[in-house]
């Protein structure tokens, strides 16, 4: 049973993806500029969601939501972590140690390299890996709409074969204290390889083999 204002809420993350891709696209602003907007509006529609008395559909009033109590519980530990490692990209990528990133791609191909990168993300974290390939934006070859699919690919599942791979991971492991931990993610790792290895089957199939969407 959805809670009273959990639609709205699901239709305003949608709108903070849409708002994210737009503004980058259409606009030209960086996409960072849509997800704060977003998070702006959800703020602003649980503050009026907090100034009323709601009730569920047996009649009991519903606790108070507050956005801001959320926002505040998120570790700075977290959000220090993030702004490092991009921090840091942005280093290497001035002082121009990334072109010897894209010098892999002319070595070794650009779908060896691509399906490393899913490997590298499970050790380093997929947000800077990514940060990284953008920057340097490397040569992908005759192919290269899909060999972006399949780095978009890779770096996205490869980074949840660690628990710190990920965004999400390190973010869970930051609120569920001894829950969520390292040692435990790492029990299940193994369905997260299954996957990986699945869905690059399933691009290779289908930008290689078929040709379909390339």
């Amino acid at each position: 049973m959805i809670a009273p204002g959990g639609k709205m809420i699901m239709g305003l993350f949608a709108f903070t993806i849409a708002s994210a891709v737009l503004s980058h696209q259409v606009l030209h602003l960086p996409a960072m500029w849509g997800m704060m907007f977003g998070l702006a509006v959800l703020k602003l529609y649980i503050y009026r969601m907090s100034r009323e008395v709601r009730y569920d559909s047996d009649g009991i009033v519903c606790p108070e939501v507050n956005v801001f109590s959320f926002i505040a519980k998120i570790e700075n530990d977290t959000l220090l972590f993030f702004f490092g490692i991009l921090a840091a990209v942005g280093g290497l990528h001035f002082l121009g140690f990334l072109e010897y990133f894209t010098a892999l791609y002319a070595q070794y191909g650009a779908t060896t390299v691509n399906i490393g990168v899913g490997f590298l993300s499970a050790i380093v974290d997929n947000v800077p890996v990514m940060s990284a390939v953008l920057k340097s934006s490397p040569d992908m070859g005759v192919d290269a709409h899909a060999q972006w699919m399949l780095v978009t690919l890779t770096a996205g599942v490869g980074g949840s074969l660690i628990s710190f791979g990920s965004a999400a991971g390190v973010g869970v492991m930051g609120k569920l204290h001894g829950i969520y931990t390292f040692g435990s993610h790492m029990k299940l790792a193994w369905t997260v390889l299954i996957g990986y290895i699945v869905s690059v089957a399933v691009w290779y199939v289908q930008f290689q083999i078929i040709g379909f969407g390339a």
